[in-house]
């Protein structure tokens, strides 16, 4: 009997963390076992705030996929360009391949809703190089402010839409790192501006009020402006313009980052598999409505929350939490056996301002704050690598300098 092909495309939280389990599940002698990826790379989405400000290596927020995965999978670095369920195919830029079953993770891309300008002229936190080319546009700024003979208006000035999970992280480190740019460059830090801008009217929309507050006061006392309530209308080379009050108000600067939306790869849609806001709105078992051979997790999976009739966020603790069923799944399809549901286990969240504070809700709804919640955020990234690779891996990349 042949042995059945598994095919895993895409090796973010979902992918990365299927292929483990199922290598740890599946023999080499059951199946044939396949992980795509475009970079040999994997990537630590939680921590590309980090390298986009310039406060952590890029190298210590990726992992060599090859450090991690067994010698009973077979690894491609190619990209994909379409899915063909019908005929159990895959093409990638270099090759077609074939499937008995398939698993995608092919993660986000950038939305833009349409704003004018945000694709050509925006940067954007969405994987290794994005963050490093934000990190190197920062300090290219800096760099340039004392050899230019007429000072570019905005030069110095870095403005962030969105005010959410990754908009907050994101200032909260720049704020850290800004001061230290200041005296490496000899610049003034009253030259210098961070303003994050948000639709809605607070920052991190469906934090609890307490959270928010703590958030606020932390960013604004390191000089970070913080504008709700102004809808971004548009971003040009030299700045951005926005709408609050229904007045139309602009800022200058060369450094624009978006960071207030996110949508599934589109080649998820384009396949043609039936989708909600672009997404697979999966079964139980985490499989496509249409394909019983097709598993989808990650940012590419909409999972319905049958209590609140809403989307569960697409987190990487979610992501992490899906691909142990999915891998459990597909080992259950290929022997025939009977599959099992999938239901997030919330465990709270935290999020960083810095890296020496933050804020977080853990273990039904506990609030915490400051250095505690900073702690339990490096616990929650360390927990991740060794749920990756195990020992050597947490002390390879592990965060344990929990006291600074």
């Amino acid at each position: 009997m042949n042995k059945p092909n598994i095919v895993i495309l895409g090796a973010g939280y979902g992918g990365m963390m299927t292929t483990v389990n199922l290598q740890k599940k599946l023999g080499a002698n059951q199946a044939n076992i396949t992980l795509v990826n475009e970079n040999n790379y994997h990537y630590i989405s939680t921590s590309l705030h980090e390298t986009a400000a310039g406060t952590l290596h890029h190298d210590r927020t990726r992992v060599t996929i090859k450090d991690v995965i067994k010698s009973n999978v077979n690894f491609i670095e190619d990209t994909v360009v379409s899915i063909h369920p019908d005929k159990k195919t895959v093409t990638l830029k270099n090759q077609e391949l074939t499937y008995d079953v398939l698993v995608v993770a092919l993660g986000f891309e950038m939305a833009t809703f349409g704003i004018p300008g945000l694709e050509e002229n925006a940067f954007a936190i969405t994987d290794t190089d994005s963050s490093r080319l934000i990190r190197e546009q920062i300090e290219y700024n800096f760099a340039m402010y004392h050899n230019e003979k007429e000072k570019t208006e905005g030069r110095l000035n870095f403005i962030v839409g969105g005010a959410g999970f990754t908009g907050i992280e994101f200032v909260g480190e720049l704020a850290n790192r800004i001061p230290e740019l200041c005296k490496e460059y000899d610049v003034s830090p009253s030259e210098v501006r961070i303003v994050s801008v948000e639709g809605a009217p607070t920052v991190m929309p469906g934090f609890d009020e307490a959270l928010i507050e703590y958030a606020t006061n932390s960013l604004e006392a390191r000089g970070v402006e913080i504008i709700t309530g102004a809808m971004l209308k548009e971003v040009k080379p030299d700045g951005i313009v926005f709408e609050r009050d229904g007045e139309l108000e602009e800022i200058k600067s060369l450094t624009t980052v978006w960071a207030a939306g996110v949508k599934a790869n589109s080649i998820v849609e384009q396949s043609g598999f039936e989708t909600n806001r672009g997404k697979v709105q999966v079964r139980e078992d985490m499989r496509a409505p249409d394909y019983d051979d097709v598993f989808v997790v990650g940012d590419c999976a909409l999972i319905m929350n049958n209590e609140t009739e809403r989307p569960y966020p697409p987190t990487a603790q979610i992501a992490v939490q899906a691909a142990e069923v999915v891998a459990a799944n597909v080992k259950a399809h290929i022997e025939n056996n009977a599959m099992h549901g999938f239901e997030p286990n919330l465990m709270g969240t935290v999020a960083s301002l810095g890296h020496n504070d933050a804020i977080g809700s853990i273990l039904n709804d506990r609030k915490i704050f400051g250095w505690k919640a900073t702690v339990m955020k490096k616990v929650i990234d360390n927990r991740y690598y060794f749920k990756l690779g195990g020992i050597p891996l947490l002390l390879k990349k592990g965060k344990f300098n929990i006291f600074y």
